[in-house]
């Protein structure tokens, strides 16, 4: 008996996303599992895995200079209740993730940090709407977040499953 799969074209109808939405509405949030795994895995490894792309994302803008004053300084991306997390700095021309606490945390759900980087809704109404929220030095966090809203930069699973 043969078993065949559904086209490509169909995973895109409404009843897929409608499924879709309804699985992120009701089921738990990823966010402990992936604070468990965070805690266990060596800064080394997510410099790896992070560094790379994150350069190659912000290539243009960094040969511009856009990102020159933020030279050494450190900024934290944290999930609600503080884990996962990372801390991106900028030393010597790249962005760097390191193992130590921000100058400046922007904190938000997951879906919040998905909805920013993939530029679905303007980020000043996401800290408006107070789904991300800026502490420590909120100068430093602003300036990053009117940064990365003046730049020509896409990130979207879709992309990143391309690469």
């Amino acid at each position: 008996m043969a078993f065949s799969l559904p086209s490509i074209a169909s995973l895109n109808s409404p009843l897929i996303g409608q499924t879709v939405s309804v699985l992120r509405e009701y089921l738990p949030s990823p966010a402990p599992m992936l604070g468990a795994i965070d805690r266990r895995i060596p800064v080394p490894l997510k410099q790896l895995a992070a560094e790379a792309p994150l350069n190659g994302i912000f290539a243009q803008a960094i040969d511009d200079g856009e990102f020159d004053d933020f030279e050494g300084r450190r900024i934290r991306l944290e999930v609600n209740g503080g884990q996962p997390g990372i801390t991106i700095g900028f030393w010597a021309g790249r962005l760097r993730v390191i193992d130590a606490p921000g100058e400046a945390t922007i904190r938000g759900s997951l879906t919040a940090f998905r909805t920013l980087a993939e530029r679905r809704q303007d980020p000043d109404q996401l800290f408006f709407q107070r789904k991300l929220v800026i502490e420590g030095d909120t100068e430093l966090g602003l300036g990053v977040k009117n940064l990365l809203d003046s730049l020509e930069w896409c990130l979207s699973l879709r992309n990143l499953l391309r690469q």
